[in-house]
């Protein structure tokens, strides 16, 4: 433009080059925009295993209200990106499809996971999960859990949920054993085995189980059993009431099992476990 004394216009379309980007001045970042970013920090900062979307979710909820573009750049800058381990490919094979609930307490799903105290001694939790709400309505934590105390925490859940038709179980000695046999019979439930070595057809505890590992048995190390039991019912309470469930809709289980009931006209208050 000095050398040859030709417009913007001219020089423009002789570089092939748009005007709009010539003109363009970048925008220092503003108040709000470092508030997105300290707060997107503190954010991943408190739930490491919270990927970008999930952490989106999080920033609306607190009335930040920005486009997800915006967040998932701030997440790349800021190099919050999770690492996760690949594995293997293995050979597909044909899985078995299981009929999918409709409705609340239609099918549950329990499976054992394990950890370890700092005095080397074995802990064992028991989630209680409803497949259709994703709703955890238990966790319960021991040293050891056998059959007849399997049946005592259903009770127990069941005098404030209601009992389900079916329950999805491996078959581990606490759960084919008699004491639970005997109990879904007096109860009229349907309990649903999977085949041995085939964990995928109870997909759903295996993903909450998956989840429980990652989110908080990896995150503490564990004084006692008192202290697993506080902080693994500290996380199924986020589970259920904060954190979003992206199957749902970007909803927790507690929004949506309210959501159902009001939809169904047998909405009903939500309780805690305590």
């Amino acid at each position: 433009m000095a050398g040859f004394g030709l417009s913007v216009r001219q020089t423009c379309r002789l570089i092939d080059f748009s005007r709009n980007s010539f003109s363009y001045v970048p925008r220092p970042e503003g108040p709000d925009e470092q508030l997105v970013r300290s707060r997107l920090k503190e954010l991943a900062q408190k739930r490491p295993r919270f990927g970008c979307p999930r952490l989106h979710v999080l920033l609306k909820r607190e009335g930040i209200a920005i486009n997800h573009k915006r967040t998932e750049r701030l997440y790349q800058e800021e190099k919050l990106s999770l690492r996760r381990k690949t594995r293997r490919k293995r050979v597909a094979t044909l899985r078995l499809e299981l009929p999918k609930p409709a409705k609340p307490n239609q099918v549950w799903s329990m499976d054992f996971v394990s950890d370890m105290a700092l005095s080397n001694r074995k802990i064992k939790a028991l989630p209680v999960v409803d497949v259709y709400t994703k709703k955890c309505h238990r966790i319960e934590v021991d040293t050891s859990i056998n059959g007849v105390r399997v049946c005592r925490v259903l009770d127990e859940v069941g005098e404030r949920e209601g009992l389900p038709e079916v329950i999805m179980i491996d078959n581990g000695p606490e759960f084919a054993g008699k004491a639970l046999d005997e109990w879904a019979y007096r109860n009229g439930i349907k309990l649903q085995f999977i085949r041995p070595g085939k964990p995928v057809e109870n997909a759903y505890i295996e993903s909450f189980n998956g989840r429980l590992r990652d989110e908080c048995l990896n995150e503490h190390w564990f004084m006692n059993l008192g202290h697993a039991r506080r902080v693994i019912e500290e996380w199924r309470m986020d589970y259920n009431e904060i954190r979003p469930h992206s199957s749902l809709g970007y909803l927790t289980p507690e929004e949506f099992a309210r959501k159902e009931g009001v939809e169904a006209g047998t909405c009903k208050p939500v309780y805690s476990n305590s």
